[in-house]
């Protein structure tokens, strides 16, 4: 099978802007003393109103256990809460906390500061069809199948 060569460029290029996008945006999580793990399931539990840990678990493909230890984490840092089900009481959802929420809105406005940079030199229509093409890659890829 040959390697599509603009398909084997865009990878390169998304893997390398990732890396740089994740590490620009990342210096803020020393000063809360946040892991990349941590900050990854931080934000993971901010895209709902509340997940089991099994359902965050499957997200980041790690152990139920592992991903408790990372749960107590921030739990015991203020960041997420545990919260019984208002219909099942036996479930538990992790819900995030303000101070959480807060730390998501610090680095992503970091974040989208550095993107504001590297595309400085884009006109709005190279970003606004950019901001497409990304959104139908990510719709495309959420609909495909990976076991």
């Amino acid at each position: 099978m040959s390697l599509n060569m603009n398909s084997a460029s865009i990878e390169k290029s998304l893997r390398y802007l990732s890396v740089q996008v994740r590490l620009y945006g990342r210096e803020i999580l020393k000063e809360y003393k946040l892991s990349k793990i941590q900050f990854i399931t931080l934000q993971w539990v901010s895209d709902s109103n509340g997940q089991t840990i099994g359902e965050v678990a499957k997200k980041l493909n790690l152990a139920y256990s592992t991903t408790t230890d990372i749960i107590d984490k921030l739990e015991c840092s203020g960041f997420v809460r545990r919260e019984r089900g208002h219909k099942d009481k036996r479930v538990v959802l992790v819900k995030i906390e303000q101070k959480g929420t807060e730390l998501l809105s610090q680095v992503i406005k970091k974040r989208v500061q550095f993107i504001d940079e590297i595309t400085c030199d884009f006109t709005e229509d190279e970003k606004e069809m950019l901001s497409t093409l990304l959104k139908r890659m990510i719709k495309k890829s959420e609909s495909m199948s990976y076991e």
